[in-house]
């Protein structure tokens, strides 16, 4: 896999905000808003619309949005839910932004499937719709998706976990996301898929929202079901680390492995340090940077982005295993986010 660099993070402070019911909603860049699709010197409005404005990823896919506004010109809205699932303020976000102008929208849907209504409506007043790292269901009720392939991620930590195993009988915790969420059934089905294994092998399962101190519980929960779990899948290195303070409380944080999907800088570090064995690392500031050039170059020339365009995954572990291909922990935190 090529090597994806590191964007430095942009320090673009807001020109104006506004309280809105769920959300915050605030206007980024130059230019001053119009009510038309761009402000009235000319500057592309984009809007950004994340699952949460506390989440890591999240905050680090917003700088790589600012960052490529300032970059290209252009004005930036961004929104973020109360929390994750916030559908019902997402659905307000796309209104206000739609209102305000914006020629594009860029997403991380909350619900992948109750958020298809209202980006219907944006689209039709002529706006563009772009997922990011999070596909609607179905997955063309947008205009395109820029994301880490999560079923391929899912399928590398399976591969590694299958191999790292060594042959022993696997006793599987799988610590979720929760109902509805697209990016979390494909982890999900794709650590399954690379480990060769179904849902009857899965010993104990339950949803975390990829939370640590749910992770924790969760763990805590599954141990109680099932003691001798040995393997545990989780969503987000958050929910892993909460596995791994469950394990450790227990005197077997040794004995179990833990992979997990991410790349953030505190989960590759946990992987430095010996608590995940390996994680998938992805990319949300090419993701968003990617998104706001679509959006200008909409607003240019009238061309759409379509389609889906992976902005890759790549694992990362210093405990190699034959047949998987790694990168470590070095590459890792070079290129790591949060």
């Amino acid at each position: 896999m090529s090597r994806i660099p590191r964007l430095p993070s942009s320090l673009l402070r807001v020109a104006a905000c506004t309280s809105v019911a769920a959300l915050a909603l605030t206007a980024c860049g130059s230019g001053s808003g119009s009510g038309s699709t761009s402000s009235g010197s000319g500057t592309v409005k984009v809007g950004l619309i994340t699952k949460t404005d506390t989440n890591p990823f999240f905050v680090k896919m917003k700088e790589g949005a600012e960052k490529a506004a300032k970059e290209n010109g252009a004005q930036l809205m961004t929104a973020a839910g109360k929390f994750d699932g916030d559908n019902a303020g997402q659905v307000t976000a796309i209104e206000n932004m739609v209102a305000a102008g914006v020629k594009g929208i860029l997403i991380t849907p909350s619900d992948s499937k109750a958020i298809v209504p209202a980006i219907a409506k944006a689209k039709a007043k002529g706006v563009l719709v772009i997922a990011l790292d999070t596909p609607t269901e179905p997955e063309s009720a947008v205009d395109a998706l820029f994301a880490t392939d999560n079923l391929k991620a899912g399928e590398l930590i399976g591969e590694y976990a299958k191999a790292a195993m060594k042959g022993k009988t696997a006793k599987i915790a799988a610590l979720d996301l929760a109902p509805g969420v697209s990016v979390g059934v494909q982890r999900h089905n794709g650590f399954l898929k690379g480990f060769g294994a179904t849902e009857k092998d899965v010993a104990c399962a339950q949803d975390t929202g990829g939370d640590q101190s749910k992770g924790q519980t969760a763990m805590e929960n599954c141990l109680q079901k099932n003691p001798d779990i040995n393997l545990v899948y989780t969503i987000n290195e958050p929910a892993a680390l909460g596995a791994y303070t469950a394990l450790k409380a227990k005197g077997r944080e040794k004995d179990v492995l833990i992979v997990s999907v991410d790349g953030g800088c505190t989960g590759t570090q946990a992987v430095k340090d010996g608590k995940i064995a390996a994680t998938s690392q992805q990319y949300p500031l090419k993701m968003a940077a990617q998104g706001v050039k679509a959006v200008v170059t909409y607003a240019k020339d009238g061309k759409k982005a379509s389609g889906y365009t992976d902005t890759g995954v790549t694992l990362i572990t210093d405990k190699a295993q034959t047949g998987v291909t790694s990168k470590d922990t070095a590459f890792g935190l070079e290129n790591c986010w949060g």
